[in-house]
């Protein structure tokens, strides 16, 4: 087999229907769906993905897609990840009313590259030539939003986990999976260009619950307990501990108030808040979220208010396969000069991409062809080849690599892995934190 003739004829097919694949991009990009309500979204997927040929399962972790492309002969099954929800951000030019939603973080852009590698790889046949199966999934839910409703939604038993990866790994849909990739957009990132990410920040959500006592504001405050009041007392509590932050776990600490009382002229009684504690290794994160726990504790206690924190598991730190991220980036060099292929920094933000990095071999590079800051609502494309057509051929031709030539590399590779975690380890690891 050449291999280079088939990566050839794989980038060529993408070529040939790239203008019906953007249409299908920009069409998602105009309809984007919050996480585990991506219904629209996923059966457009679906569809794409049965006229390829390909079998296709619907309704994993309430709305994830997977399909699956079967090689010649038995080897490795690698995962290629597009990322269905969008994100809460009511000033993007192309946000939906009702919902706020809209696809700033641009995991539209990242369905169309996992498109794209199945169509390229389907319609050249590319299959016959190696050994293993490569599996597209639509995955939900990456946003990690809206948790009091997610929170709800678990005590129903409609999901165990909030975030959609997670709940994939639970629900076991990715137990025949041995290794996967996925791209997301990069921050300002305009020119075609990738950078290769290699470590991110992980997290730990919470949610704090503040009861008080009602009385009239104004007539009678001194017969109330105000947990508005035990709320900034809170707030400012973990703002002192700031300085105790060690630059190197980049921990970062934020929150919102989702209710900060009934009425003005009434002495707030229930004040609630939603919080992430991150940062770049587990140690860093556990050590930090009992500070904060302490922080927001004293906020109640001081003006005599209950006070009711619930922890809740968020994502893993991110820990790329320098295995894949060669290959990727070799990949990435047939397309582009080297100087527009860079190492990229530490990833202060979180994806779930983190927690599939702790148990299998996982990559996750950022791509070009993008403005703004992400989840802002100046976010926005500027070049869909470079954002959806090029990653698409750099995914699928590593692909290629790692299964061509009786899947030699793709066999090394998980051969030398070692995984941070097994899949009961790592479910273990969640629960815990469901029972702090």
């Amino acid at each position: 087999m050449n291999v280079q003739h088939l990566k050839d004829q794989v980038c060529q097919c993408i070529d040939e229907k790239k203008e019906d694949l953007l249409s299908l991009v920009r069409e998602i990009g105009s309809h984007a769906e919050l996480g585990f309500k991506e219904y629209r979204t996923s059966s457009v997927v679906a569809a794409f993905l049965k006229d390829l040929g390909l079998p296709v399962q619907t309704g994993l972790a309430v709305t994830g897609v997977k399909a699956l492309l079967k090689g010649s002969r038995p080897g490795p099954t690698v995962a290629i990840l597009g990322e269905l929800d969008g994100v809460i951000s009511p000033d993007h030019p192309e946000v939906v009313k009702g919902t706020n939603a809209a696809h700033a973080c641009g995991h539209n852009l990242q369905i169309g590259t996992m498109l794209g590698a199945a169509m390229g790889l389907t319609w050249a046949s590319a299959a016959k030539e190696l050994d293993g199966s490569i599996c597209f999934m639509g995955v939900p839910a990456e946003e990690f939003i809206e948790i009091q409703e997610r929170m709800e939604r678990r005590q129903k038993g409609e999901i165990h986990f909030l975030g959609g990866k997670q709940e994939l790994v639970y629900q076991g849909a990715f137990d025949d999976i041995d290794m996967a990739m996925m791209v997301h957009a990069g921050t300002n990132m305009p020119h075609p260009s990738f950078m290769i990410g290699e470590t991110g920040n992980g997290f730990i959500a919470k949610t704090i619950r503040y009861m008080g006592k009602a009385t009239h504001a104004a007539a009678a405050p001194h017969e109330g307990i105000n947990a508005l009041n035990a709320a900034v007392l809170g707030i400012n509590a973990v703002h002192s501990m700031r300085e105790t932050f060690r630059d190197d776990d980049h921990v970062r600490v934020h929150f919102i108030i989702t209710k900060g009382g009934d009425s003005v002229n009434t002495i707030p009684a229930d004040v609630r808040l939603e919080a992430y504690v991150r940062g770049k290794t587990m140690d860093a994160i556990n050590s930090t979220h009992e500070k904060f726990d302490r922080a927001f504790r004293s906020g109640g206690d001081a003006v005599g208010a209950k006070t009711e924190i619930v922890t809740i598991p968020g994502y893993l730190p991110l820990a790329c396969s320098a295995a894949m991220n060669s290959l990727f980036e070799s990949n990435a060099g047939s397309f582009l000069p080297h100087q527009n292929i860079a190492t990229a920094p530490h990833f202060d933000a979180s994806t779930d991409m983190g927690d599939i990095c702790h148990i299998m071999p996982a990559i996750h590079p950022y791509f070009g062809g993008v403005a703004g800051a992400l989840h802002s609502g100046d976010f926005r494309v500027v070049d869909y080849d470079a954002a959806v057509i090029l990653p698409a051929k750099v995914m699928a031709t590593t692909v290629i690599d790692l299964l061509c030539n009786g899947a030699e590399k793709g066999r090394e590779l998980l051969k030398a892995h070692r995984p941070l975690m097994s899949r009961e380890e790592y479910l273990q690891t969640l629960e815990r934190y469901f029972n702090i």
